[in-house]
């Protein structure tokens, strides 16, 4: 049965294109057929597997202003060892966030347009933008569950309470079936005593919905977008490759546990904020 996944946190450089782009990767390096949502007007992981958004024909918005059915707009990218494929963004994705936003019952206009692609593909990734935009929202409507980055810093908490009440709302409103997969925590240092302690504060607070897997701050994973490839394909031995494999593994097991009890999950059991004056 096909999984679309939401990756959402609405603070910016907290790693939810780094995470998206090569969480893919890994799930495709699994025998996964696998398609990444690019829904960031910035379209950062539209560029980061590769694409160049200024030669593109057709993408995402085209498919948002019904121009262009879904499946035609899908490109394939990768190596053979972690192939997958793209519906990418361009800048022209802002117009239709305006044309979302000034249309009534816009919310489901996402999940309509994936329905093709929930056909064809095991996993569906959606890169979503940083904001609690309309975007956004169409986005938690598609999916079954939404992954949260979280860094270990001083702020990256910030907000966090925000997130959880919209995605209670949209269970409560549009997608009673959206859950939580997880959080993530990213960029992580183990020297820093900030990140262990804003790491332990996660950990007390949201207990088995924080993933084991821990994405470190690793040079590689830094480096493999700018040669437009997922850190699998730039250094397969890097920390990062190796956690992001590890993050796939786990995110399957959790998938397989989850068909087998029939569990759900609602959002307000996560709705407990931190404070940044506690986390450090």
């Amino acid at each position: 049965m096909s999984q679309v996944l939401a990756i959402a946190n609405q603070k910016g450089g907290v790693g939810k294109t780094t995470t998206a782009i090569n969480l893919v990767a890994a799930l495709a390096s699994n025998g996964r057929r696998v398609l990444l949502v690019d829904l960031d007007p910035q379209g950062n992981a539209t560029t980061g597997v590769g694409l160049d958004k200024r030669r593109l024909k057709k993408s995402l918005y085209d498919v948002l202003s019904g121009r262009v059915p879904t499946l035609d707009a899908i490109l394939p990218v990768g190596a053979s060892t972690a192939s997958f494929e793209v519906l990418p963004a361009t800048g022209d994705l802002t117009a239709a966030e305006v044309a979302l936003t000034r249309s009534g019952g816009s919310e489901n206009r996402l999940k309509t347009l994936l329905a093709p692609a929930r056909e064809v593909f095991h996993d569906i990734v959606i890169d979503c933008p940083p904001a609690l935009n309309v975007l956004t929202v169409n986005a938690l409507v598609a999916s079954d569950a939404v992954l949260i980055p979280i860094q270990c810093e001083y702020y990256a908490l910030e907000g966090l309470s925000s997130l959880l009440g919209t995605i209670r709302e949209i269970q409560r409103e549009l997608n009673p079936a959206l859950r939580i997969d997880g959080m993530l925590r990213t960029m992580f240092d183990a020297r820093s005593s900030l990140n262990n302690e804003v790491s332990s504060e996660l950990l007390l607070h949201f207990g088995e919905q924080v993933y084991r897997t821990v994405i470190p701050r690793n040079i590689r994973l830094a480096e493999a977008p700018s040669h437009g490839v997922p850190v699998l394909s730039y250094d397969l031995q890097s920390r990062g490759a190796l956690a992001y494999l590890a993050l796939a593994s786990e995110r399957l097991e959790r998938l397989q546990a989850l068909t087998r009890s029939g569990w759900t999950q609602d959002a307000g059991s996560a709705d407990r904020m931190i404070s940044p004056e506690r986390s450090g």
